[in-house]
């Protein structure tokens, strides 16, 4: 799921520029160099890397320019085709580069006219029949029966389940997930959390929607009727309020390995859309539209020591969790209608001239979604690589974006071939892609199994960000569709693998890299990613974890082992663990496995913690001394961890006759002082000259100039400081 950062990413902008600019004051005031010092006079940290000081760096990645798009949008300057535009929720903030090795963006020279083409497709025939054998356990069966009333914006259904028990104990109740109750009051968990507004999208005065079961049989031969019992439960937060989650207690119990099938009836009040779920005038999107029954977790599942439901409310910052199975869906539409959805068509569509009725099959998916509108424009292509059999991309694009048919259908080319060489092949016959009109973009940016939204048709030339949000949700068909984490409570893996993921695609197909040197610097509120979603607090929080500092954490892991290896440990733990829900643990292990080493102490402190690191130049000190008969310079450098530990970190000192020395600290220690004799005395001393620690956030106070006034700098450095942490506080998201 991807969000915009919208004008934040400006005030940061603005926030860089006014930090460098200060941090540039004292180089430029200050001219003599302090020798021959008391044993206690440490300088205080230099607030930024100075210009003056002649220090030589690769040219900034913070150069560009935010700036405000007539669409509201914050977009960065970039070349004429397309303008790159700000990062999609904790994914990054693109710069677009030459093709070929991804350059910073002050190193720009020749810009292409175009990307280059997707690889081209095989001879493609995807054959659209249930598939031969099971990827996955098929804990589930539903037959969905839908009706859509566009005057009236309400979903008729019916539903049958069959639900099989994969535990080793009898279960004597059911929990069903009644999403759409989410939004049938400004009372309900969800509209508390989120203050009826997701992302950017908010919900208007009076807009309501809900689920209301008028029917529970359980067809064993009596066909009881259970719908009286069902009761709603609230284990998360006791909300009252709150009917997403329902309890089903059963006449009798369900035996290990055994199965249940439930015939239900039930009705759907749409919202207007805002949720990943609701109407825009005639455009309907129908996701979390059906009773769901919750997961039952054997032991050993995501390493929980003892089976049972797992069960939570639906939160302003959770998305889903659900078994695999087989969904077979029949839906009757207006006859002006056109329905996008999971799977793939088993009949031809049946149009009576008033209504037509649509049949759906999916199997090996968790869940099953639709769009429909009378404004689709359709087209369809058959793709093929050697990593993809053969699928049917499928564009449902709103008539404003349909002269950009091409650039969807290549990102969608590029992201399938890519993640599919990756991390293993994309096994379903196809993948649809749904644009919602200008003012349906609270459905926009979601994925679902084989179906995913692009953001609304709300430019005529829209920025490189069109392709970056069909990359994103592709790659959900991965780590969201086929490995299937559990959201509510590791969202992380989902959301942070995808988004590792869409940066390397993007670079690798469209020359845009991402700035991680800009979005460490966004960690404001770093917290352990194993927390449940919304135990974050706000959105804000919640995204920089579970999407920015994710996959930071992923690439911090990368830059240790190799993008060799890294490589081999990502398809490892996709090929190990799709279709089987893997936890945090399980991919520890993979780690751990691929490497054939210990990560514990890093996944201590930034996976199950919430540490970043945070290296200081704590001070210099310098003496002019006599040895031989000639001047030399005993140049003391403090050194502090504040932060996490690393295995290796860079230093680099510069003396004032222009040599320099490089050294690595083993990172581990919280203070090392290091003293280094030479015949000038030291000019400036930095951590990590060339930004190879990833997960370094405060670099603020990582350089350290030796001649700078101790009164000026002193008060320079702390007014800085105040400043920023100041204005870094409201820009917080």
């Amino acid at each position: 799921m991807e969000k915009r950062l919208g004008k934040r990413l400006a005030i940061w902008g603005c926030l860089t520029v006014l930090a460098c600019s200060t941090a540039l004051i004292p180089g430029l005031l200050s001219t003599d160099i302090r020798t021959g010092a008391a044993d206690n006079d440490w300088r205080l940290p230099f607030t930024a890397f100075s210009a003056a000081s002649g220090l030589s760096m690769p040219a900034s990645p913070l150069i560009h320019k935010p700036i405000r798009a007539e669409g509201g949008h914050a977009v960065v300057t970039a070349p004429s085709w397309p303008a790159a535009r700000g990062s999609a929720d904790g994914s990054s903030t693109g710069l677009f580069l030459p093709r070929g090795d991804a350059l910073p963006a002050g190193a720009r020279a020749n810009e292409p006219a175009a990307p280059p083409p997707a690889p081209p497709s095989l001879p493609a025939k995807p054959i659209e029949k249930p598939a031969p054998r099971p990827l996955s356990n098929r804990i589930v069966e539903y037959h969905l029966h839908a009706e859509y009333d566009a005057q009236g914006k309400r979903i008729q259904g019916t539903s049958s389940l069959t639900w099989k028990n994969p535990g080793s104990v009898p279960v004597q109740e059911l929990y069903f997930h009644l999403y759409p109750n989410a939004f049938e009051s400004k009372k309900t968990t969800f509209m508390q959390e989120s203050g009826g507004r997701l992302r950017s999208d908010a919900s208007t005065e009076n807009n309501y929607g809900s689920m209301k079961l008028t029917s529970i049989q359980l067809l064993d031969g009596q066909e009881s009727e259970l719908v009286e019992r069902l009761e709603f439960v609230q284990p998360d937060d006791g909300n009252v309020n709150d009917r997403t989650l329902a309890k089903l207690p059963l006449p009798r119990t369900v035996a290990p390995g055994e199965e249940i099938t439930l015939q239900m009836a039930y009705s759907v009040q749409l919202p207007q859309v805002f949720a990943r779920m609701g109407y825009a005038g005639n455009f309907v999107m129908a996701g979390q539209w059906y009773p769901k029954i919750a997961v039952y977790e054997p032991k050993g599942t995501r390493g929980i020591e003892a089976e049972g439901w797992n069960l939570h409310q639906y939160h302003g910052n959770s998305e889903f969790y659900a078994d695999f199975g087989i969904f077979d869906v029949r839906l009757k539409v207006p006859s002006s209608y056109t329905v996008a959805a999971t799977g793939f068509p088993t009949k031809p569509v049946a149009d009576d001239g008033k209504t037509k009725t649509y049949t759906f099959y999916a199997d090996d998916v968790h869940d099953f979604a639709w769009a429909a509108s009378p404004d689709f424009i359709y087209v369809e292509e058959p793709y093929a690589t050697k990593h993809v059999p053969g699928v049917r991309i499928k564009l449902y694009l709103d008539p404003k974006h349909e002269h950009l048919k091409q650039r969807y259908m290549t990102a969608a080319k590029k992201a399938i071939a890519r993640y599919s060489e990756w991390y293993g092949s994309y096994p379903y016959s196809t993948l649809s892609i749904v644009v919602p009109p200008a003012n349906g973009n609270g459905a926009g940016g979601m994925e679902y199994p084989t179906l995913v939204t692009s953001w609304a048709a709300s430019e005529e030339n829209p920025s490189l960000e069109l392709e970056r949000v069909i990359v994103h949700e592709i790659g959900h068909q991965f780590f969201y569709g086929m490995v299937a984490s559990n959201e509510f409570e590791e969202a992380w893996l989902d959301e942070g693998f995808t988004s590792y993921a869409e940066d390397r695609l993007m670079e690798k197909e469209y020359g845009v890299r991402s700035n991680r040197l800009l979005e460490a610097s966004y960690m404001t509120n770093p917290a352990s990613l194993k927390r449940h979603a919304w135990q974050y607090g706000g959105h804000g929080a919640y995204a920089e974890n579970v999407y920015t500092r994710a996959k930071l954490v992923l690439k911090a892991i990368e830059v240790q082992v190799g993008s060799d290896m890294m490589n081999q440990l990502m398809r490892t733990y996709f090929q190990r663990w799709k279709f089987k829900h893997p936890g945090t643990g399980d991919f520890q292990k993979t780690v751990e496995d691929v490497t054939g080493a210990s990560w514990k102490d890093f996944f201590d402190q930034y996976i199950y913690g919430g540490m970043m690191t945070d290296f200081e130049v704590a001070g210099i000190r310098v003496k002019a001394l006599e040895e031989n008969g000639q001047l030399v310079y005993e140049n003391s450098v403090r050194l502090r961890r504040l932060g996490g530990t690393m295995q290796s970190v860079p230093v680099r000192f510069r003396f004032s006759d222009g040599t320099q020395i490089d050294k690595t600290w083993n990172g581990t220690e919280s203070e090392v002082i290091y003293t280094l004799k030479h015949t000038s005395p030291l000019d400036w001393a930095v951590i990590d000259p060339q930004y190879a620690l990833v997960l370094e956030n405060k670099r603020i106070n990582s350089f350290m100039k030796t001649n700078v006034d101790n009164k000026l700098s002193v008060r320079l450095n702390l007014g800085v400081v105040n400043i920023l942490e100041t204005l870094f506080g409201w820009v917080v998201w």
